[in-house]
């Protein structure tokens, strides 16, 4: 039974809301009328394309006379796609539907007005019965909903080459943070990088802060970073930040000029040991042509097993989009089992639909989908589930100026990530 009892019943208040609640829109949800529809990503190559064109398929197929765009801006966790679409957004010049993370990343779409209620779209289709109940209450605001999620990726993974495992005289994963930093020593005894590492654009970097956050804390100090109940700069965090630094001491030095494919390529090749990072890595990997289990392999990341940090992509309906038939249409397959099993097994996470067929999954998609519902969750800073884009920012920002500066100023550190924590409440 999941342990996140009080917020499960959170939830399932949320859920019976979702039943009354009624959209503002009166339109027809059929694509037939628009000829085309405009959708906007960061999912531009590799597992997340090879995803994408899997849910482009399912909606050509259901309307064969609409025209599919995907305005797809690269960079890594949406960065520069966001910069782009906040200017369009402003300029009443919006896409027809938007990728955004699930949790607190749509507080800010959502507050300033710009995306539709699609609330009765989910008692409709009866989304409110097969999306979990934990995930449907980060969709809520205010009893409405705006959002429809694709996928649950896994933050929290450890990644590594069996063969360089093998030559530093490692046998097992490391399950706590001790058993981690035994195993860098081992790989940098073995004559390669303990840990590798991506500093370009800062997220990645952070993305690793947070899992070391998490890991040295504990989920329930974790998350009291995000209520208020944990100080940024207390005891915890300074000792979470010591683990942090000896973490990158391990890493490659050219890690400011490299990019997540980039940082996970010197794992794959046998150049370093361990990799931090999100399960899409191993979509990426895979579109490369290498196989899971022998080329790589995984684990929950050390001092986090039986807890799943997690994130959702989710598309959007906003307010004067210019084909709002074609987007309805596009939301519907977004949710279905079709839509969600052809996009997820490339993607490289698991469906948010408790009905999806695991046969289509690799054994890692499996292992996940059974431990997504026994672990304790707790959501990922750095890809919208803890704070809104304001917050994202900042911390990655911190994170990065604290690799670029020699990773040398803890106390810096804290007060940094204390700022953007107030900067995400602004």
């Amino acid at each position: 039974m999941r342990k996140s009892s009080v917020r499960l019943a959170a939830a399932l208040a949320a859920v019976a809301l979702v039943v009354t609640g009624c959209s503002s829109s009166s339109k027809t949800d059929s694509a037939a009328a628009d000829k085309q529809l405009e959708i906007f990503t960061w999912w531009a190559a590799g597992g997340e394309k090879a995803g994408l064109d899997g849910m482009q398929a399912a909606f050509e197929a259901a309307n064969p006379d609409t025209k599919f765009v995907n305005s797809s801006i690269a960079g890594g966790a949406g960065v520069n796609a966001k910069a782009v679409l906040v200017s369009r957004l402003e300029a009443n010049d919006p896409p027809d539907s938007f990728q955004a993370h699930a949790g607190m990343e749509l507080d800010g779409y959502v507050k300033s007005g710009k995306l539709e209620d699609l609330t009765s779209l989910y008692a409709s289709e009866g989304w409110d019965k097969v999306f979990p109940a934990d995930l449907l209450k980060t969709l809520t605001v205010d009893g409405k909903i705006y959002s429809v999620p694709v996928n649950i990726h896994r933050a929290n993974v450890i990644w590594w080459n069996p063969a360089a495992a093998t030559k530093a005289g490692i046998t097992a994963a490391p399950a706590t943070l001790d058993d981690f930093f035994a195993d860098l020593a081992k790989f940098k005894a073995a004559g390669m990088t303990g840990l590798a590492l991506a500093g370009k654009g800062d997220w990645a970097i952070a993305h690793l802060m947070d899992w070391m956050l998490l890991a040295s804390m504990g989920p329930d100090k974790f998350e009291g970073l995000f209520n208020g109940s944990t100080s940024w700069t207390g005891p915890e965090v300074a000792a979470a930040l010591v683990n942090f630094q000896k973490a990158l001491s391990y890493g490659n030095k050219d890690a400011g000029n490299l990019e997540w494919p980039d940082a996970g390529k010197l794992v794959t090749s046998g150049k370093a040991g361990f990799f931090i990072m999100g399960d899409w890595a191993s979509a990426q990997w895979q579109s490369d042509g290498l196989v899971l289990g022998t080329d790589y392999t995984w684990a929950p990341a050390p001092g986090t097993v039986g807890i799943y940090q997690w994130l959702s992509d989710s598309f959007t309906l906003p307010i004067g989009a210019k084909d709002h038939n074609a987007a309805l249409a596009w939301l519907k397959v977004c949710g279905s089992k079709e839509g969600q099993d052809a996009f997820n097994p490339k993607k490289g996470s698991i469906s948010v639909r408790t009905d999806s067929d695991l046969t289509l999954y690799d054994s890692y998609l499996q292992a996940a989908a059974a431990e997504w519902k026994v672990d304790r969750l707790v959501g990922s800073t750095v890809h919208g589930v803890n704070g809104n884009n304001a917050l994202m920012a900042a911390y990655s920002a911190a994170a990065g100026k604290y690799l670029s500066g020699g990773a040398k100023d803890n106390a810096g550190l804290a007060k940094d990530l204390a700022a953007a924590y107030e900067a995400g409440k602004a």
